[in-house]
């Protein structure tokens, strides 16, 4: 029996503008009508008055997308599903005769007045419907894997009166995804009875390590260790480092309460290369193994001692500004060569060798009137040829004509030169502001650069390259504009960074009382931008090795960085896995530091290939891709104990219990009271989008054709 609730018809625009074409259409039919040529009689009018009308409202129908809700109360019977282990591994023999027990409960259910009330399923690879009053041969318990994820997405779009959800089951998980969100969602108890022996075999796991693959040398890094331990709760151990077999860091911990515990490493490499790092755990007696007490793994280390050779043209507070910045960073080596005349510097040094030992350039006024063209061309060697970045500010003094000899590795076009300066200040929008050179300690990212105070501009027209990026734009007495102030340029192996503008050490200054930290974070977030090798990637996805047994969970782990390889947070990642015609998906969780996780879980061995991006704010940060291999193992026999962790919680978690034993009577005596409490009655919803039928368009022609002809027989116009 069917009760309807509510009715509601919903319109993509204002349903006051419906009713106003409505009048408007039944007015301009009826007034096309007034007059007709020969003359009909009034029946024959309304007939074709009504034909017409109705084909325009059809139309409006259509253009005003009306859907039509309605909601009912439908008497259903309260239901109770039980979803029965099917998989190989009902078929350990563990002293507790799970056959035996699966097939006791299956007795004393079809025996029970609750299966009138109640429907049964198969589950492990697949879910399959079984009759209550059929069991035998049903139960075959040979199915490769168990997923439980299958269960709750039946019963999501199951649209009967569930009362309760009983699983039978060893609880061990080896295909898709942990159910217990699912099964919150639902609202619904669920009863679990464990099937298995629930004794764990002592011991200590290194489970999993995490750590950023590039950092920098002398700088500080976390490396994340997780630890499983069963019967050694809130004992004492010593995680162990070593890099290259040789011990770096030694602490002592705690194991905690819960299975699984999760210790951060402090690691500080002091020199570049990739390191072989081991991460060991002390052995404690009773353990069923220790081989699984030493981690072994691969960092890459930067080398972040950078030597930075300042050029300038001539001596100016922009140079003195930016040289101390410079030297604020222990890990950069800042030499300088300032010119201070025709072929004259400040500094006594072998310029060839500084230059060539350089690593990063900053060009400040450079080349200026008086730069020897021996000079000019040396740098125009490290940068053309050898790929060396640069940062480049037009100081006072910069000699354009002399510039354009550097012009094909600018991010930037030199047009018509022309002297003179004109103040201006930075206009950063929301567009620009994800860029991390701009980051800064203030509150307010934008309004910092924003209100910085104006600096000379040269008049010379200068053009941001098509491959270039612009970072910030121009502000011309509170006009925004769209001339570059900040541009950087990265295109193939060769990376380059300019501010068109002079006395830029006004940014230090003002901002100094503030004591936000804009000027210094743009020129060392450039030092990190302009070091970083284009072979190394933003985003790293891989599996945690490359060899899987059949059903073994494939962990999949990630790393996120910004174009300064700054750890990025919150990115959303998407991995896409292949073998043959068969694809999944894995979405990767953020833990922190730039590191992600994920997991898949297959039944089919074989080779597979996987891809994935990373996307943060709406802007793609980069890709990656690999292959790994499942192998033949049978996941089921891996795994001999019964997981009562994971039923407790999911019934605990759903309003249910936790089941072990035979006492299967009481069980199935409790769930028939509990039918009894359950409404007989469920809201249902039901949504008919009356413009999308396909029918909606034959009626239309019908009633415009039929229009047609009748005016066609009468003779009229």
């Amino acid at each position: 029996m069917f009760n309807i609730d509510k009715i509601h018809l919903d319109f993509s625009f204002s349903p006051v503008l419906f009713i106003l074409g409505l009048v408007l259409i039944a007015a301009y039919t009826i007034y096309s009508y007034k007059y007709t040529v020969p003359l009909v009689s009034n029946r024959f009018k309304t007939l074709l008055i009504s034909l017409r009308t109705i084909a325009l409202l059809l139309i409006l129908f259509v253009i005003f997308e009306p859907v039509l809700n309605v909601a009912y109360k439908k008497t259903i019977q309260p239901v109770n599903l039980f979803f029965i282990d099917n998989s190989k591994s009902i078929q350990i023999d563990d002293k507790t005769d799970r056959k035996g027990t699966v097939s006791q409960f299956l007795e004393k259910l079809s025996k029970s007045p609750l299966k009138k009330t109640s429907e049964l399923y198969s589950f492990g690879t697949n879910l399959k419907r079984v009759s209550v009053d059929s069991l035998g041969g049903r139960f075959s318990f040979s199915e490769a894997t168990t997923n439980f994820s299958k269960i709750f997405n039946k019963i999501k779009s199951d649209e009967n009166n569930i009362a309760s959800i009983v699983v039978v089951s060893d609880g061990v998980i080896t295909d898709g995804s942990n159910p217990i969100y699912q099964a919150e969602k639902l609202s619904i108890p669920v009863y679990t009875f464990g099937i298995g022996d629930t004794t764990k075999k002592d011991n200590l796991e290194i489970k999993k390590v995490l750590f950023n693959e590039y950092v920098y040398a002398s700088n500080p890094t976390t490396i994340n260790a997780a630890i499983a331990s069963t019967g050694f709760k809130n004992r004492a151990v010593t995680l162990t480092l070593y890099e290259d077999n040789v011990k770096q860091v030694q602490q002592n911990v705690t194991l905690g309460n819960e299975a699984i515990s999760s210790f951060n490493i402090p690691y500080t490499p002091r020199s570049a290369g990739e390191k072989k790092l081991t991460l060991t755990i002390s052995e404690l007696k009773g353990e069923y193994t220790y081989a699984d007490n030493k981690k072994v793994f691969y960092i890459n280390v930067l080398n972040n001692k950078l030597n930075t050779l300042i050029l300038a043209g001539s001596p100016s507070a922009d140079l003195s500004f930016v040289r101390n910045t410079l030297l604020s960073d222990e890990n950069l080596k800042v030499n300088t060569l300032t010119q201070v005349s025709s072929g004259k510097f400040l500094e006594n040094v072998n310029q060839s060798r500084l230059i060539d030992s350089a690593n990063i350039m900053f060009l400040v006024g450079f080349p200026s009137q008086q730069t020897p063209d021996y000079l000019l061309n040396r740098v125009i060697h490290e940068i053309r040829d050898k790929n060396k970045p640069f940062f480049i500010v037009l100081s006072s003094g910069t000699d354009y004509n002399k510039l354009k000899a550097l012009q094909a590795e600018l991010p930037f076009t030199i047009g018509r030169i022309s002297p003179g300066f004109t103040d201006a200040q930075p206009n950063v929008t929301n567009e620009e502001l994800d860029n991390p050179l701009l980051q800064n300690n203030s509150a307010n990212n934008a309004s910092a650069w924003n209100n910085l105070p104006p600096v000379p501009k040269p008049n010379t027209e200068l053009y941001t390259k098509p491959e270039s990026n612009l970072i910030a734009k121009t502000k011309i007495n509170n006009i925004p504009l769209n001339a570059p102030l900040i541009i950087s340029r990265k295109l193939g192996n060769k990376r380059s960074l300019a501010v068109l503008a002079k006395d830029i050490w006004r940014w230090k200054l003002q901002t100094a009382e503030k004591r936000f930290d804009v000027f210094d974070r743009l020129l060392l977030g450039s030092v990190k931008w302009l070091n970083t090798r284009e072979d190394q990637k933003q985003v790293t996805i891989k599996t945690t090795k490359k060899e899987f047994s059949l059903g073994e969970p494939v962990e999949f782990t990630a790393q996120v960085y910004d174009e300064s390889f700054n750890p990025v947070d919150g990115a959303e990642i998407n991995v896409n896995v292949n073998l043959g015609n068969s694809k999944y998906i894995v979405n990767m969780n953020s833990l922190s530091g730039g590191l992600y996780e994920g997991t898949l879980v297959t039944s089919a061995p074989g080779d597979y290939s996987f891809s994935g991006s990373a996307a943060f704010k709406g802007r793609t940060l980069g890709r990656d891709g690999g292959k790994f291999s499942v192998g033949d193992v049978e996941i089921e026999m891996i795994n001999p104990g019964m997981d009562k962790d994971f039923l407790t919680v999911l019934s605990k978690q759903t309003g249910g219990k936790f089941y072990y034993g035979k006492n299967f009577d009481q069980f199935f005596n409790m769930l028939q009271e509990n039918n009894k409490k359950q409404s007989k009655e469920k809201m249902m919803q039901s949504e008919i989008t009356l413009w999308s039928n396909e029918w909606m368009l034959v009626l239309i022609v019908l009633l415009f054709a039929a229009e047609w002809f009748l005016r066609k027989r009468s003779g009229m116009l």
